[in-house]
């Protein structure tokens, strides 16, 4: 896979995240510790984002 196929990927599954928190963080009674849980998967999706993207600005 490409870099920016994987940037790609990445990002997706980070939009996805971020709308699975949104719709967690609506509902009455949400779970703290569910989205907890989606926020961290979702900030080490980001993470690896930035790693890759500076990675590809190296070479």
């Amino acid at each position: 896979m490409t870099l920016a196929g994987h940037l790609a990927e990445l990002s997706e599954k980070h939009r996805i995240l971020e709308a699975r928190i949104q719709e967690e963080m609506a509902r009455p009674g949400a779970d703290d510790l569910q989205i907890s849980r989606l926020k961290k998967e979702k900030l080490k999706i980001k993470e690896e984002m930035i790693k890759l993207q500076g990675n590809g600005q190296q070479h």
